[in-house]
């Protein structure tokens, strides 16, 4: 698939994504993407947040594809059921571990416990080692019950421009590579 053919939905998860992340710089990049602009970022609802995804999701005129990061991975995932339109693949990126009680701020735990069900759309779950929002083994438990490819990013943090993921130029490449694998 190319890009010209898919709708890339942009997924930021809690407080959005800044100028320098790598999100928003893909966005920027890539001629079909947009964001999916969430009521409140720094208090997020998860009834709304699925409810804004879905209805962009099913406004798509091509396939969509989804690129997530972080609380967007259980709005993409819980939102699944309410999607009326093509999902083609989903980029995840950081899945917080949203069924933790140490989790802050502790709103963040109504976006859990994640559905365990195998995804409709071919996918590829993305994560570190010493990611401060989520375990690199319930990430890789995640990526198992999907049925998604997973990939090991090394010690990267939360992958966003604090650990020092602003351009990353390495998730580039695996979103290319993702994205030409996926039908039309």
């Amino acid at each position: 698939m190319k890009v010209s053919e898919a709708e890339i939905l942009i997924v930021p998860g809690y407080t959005n994504s800044g100028p320098g992340h790598w999100q928003t710089r893909w966005q920027n990049k890539l001629s079909t993407a947009r964001r999916v602009e969430q009521e409140a970022w720094s208090k997020p609802v998860f009834e709304d947040w699925t409810a804004k995804l879905t209805e962009e999701v099913n406004r798509a005129e091509r396939p969509v594809v989804l690129i997530a990061h972080s609380l967007g991975i259980p709005t993409v995932v819980h939102s699944i059921p309410a999607f009326e339109k093509k999902v083609a693949g989903a980029f995840l990126v950081a899945p917080p571990e949203t069924d933790n009680p140490k989790i802050r701020p502790k709103h963040l735990m109504t976006f859990g416990p994640y559905p365990r069900d195998p995804l409709p759309f071919p996918s590829i779950l993305i994560a570190s080692r010493n990611d401060p929002f989520g375990s690199f083994d319930h990430a890789g438990d995640l990526a198992n019950a999907w049925g998604a490819k997973f990939h090991d990013v090394g010690e990267a943090g939360h992958v966003n421009e604090q650990a020092g993921f602003g351009p990353w130029p390495e998730g580039t490449l695996m979103f290319a590579r993702f994205l030409s694998s996926l039908q039309a």
